[in-house]
């Protein structure tokens, strides 16, 4: 398998933890957001949306999408389990991922930071402080969402879940952009859980091959 992904795209992590998880081998391929390379023909040409992360598979065969990606990888790869066996454990994992995935991650991704410094002229603090508005917004969000499950060492559970591969980046992003993350104990402990894992130590960002010094 080949992964195109950015070293700090949050979605790219996802995968490289599920594939982690999995014990997946597979050849890193960065493509630099920043430098805007996403949007050459080079990779316009296998990736329709432009976006990290894209697997491709042996046969040649590409999937977009990271939530979409962990998802065929669970289904295709069972074990160890990233979505549980029962279907209302299933709709908990689920709602945790896309509490991320759906309502803190795209509204703090790179292009819409870049869209409003680079169109709307908004300066650095203003930028930052609306990153940090509406991630902090969405962890009180997803605190409040554990605080109604039983206890568990991660999100969801005994074993790393989705939830868990979401979460983690989006802590990794928070933490760059000062993000206050106090008064979040299920969430935070959830968090150092995973990171006492290699599955989720070894694919931070820092640990990439295109890592920036």
């Amino acid at each position: 398998m080949k992964l195109y992904n950015y070293f700090r795209s949050s979605a790219s992590y996802r995968v490289r933890i599920a594939l982690a998880i999995k014990g997946i081998e597979y050849e890193y391929l960065p493509v630099h957001l920043a430098k805007g390379e996403h949007r050459q023909p080079g990779y316009g040409d296998i990736a329709a949306d432009g976006l990290v992360p894209l697997l491709e598979l042996p046969d040649g065969t590409r999937l977009s999408q990271s939530m979409a990606i962990i998802e065929w990888l669970d289904e295709t790869y069972p074990e160890p389990r990233l979505l549980p066996a029962d279907a209302l454990g299933r709709s908990r994992v689920r709602a945790l991922a896309q509490s991320i995935a759906c309502e803190i991650h795209p509204i703090n991704n790179l292009r819409v930071l870049k869209y409003l410094s680079g169109v709307l002229k908004v300066d650095e603090e203003a930028k930052n402080t609306w990153y940090r508005h509406w991630v902090r917004t969405g962890l009180e969000a997803f605190e409040r969402q554990l605080a109604q499950l039983p206890a568990a060492p991660y999100c969801f559970g005994e074993t790393p879940t989705l939830a868990d591969c979401c979460l983690v980046p989006q802590i990794f992003n928070a933490r760059r952009f000062d993000t206050p993350l106090d008064g979040l104990p299920r969430t935070m402990a959830a968090f150092d859980a995973c990171m006492a894992l290699p599955a989720f130590a070894r694919t931070q960002p820092s640990a990439c091959p295109d890592a920036e010094a």
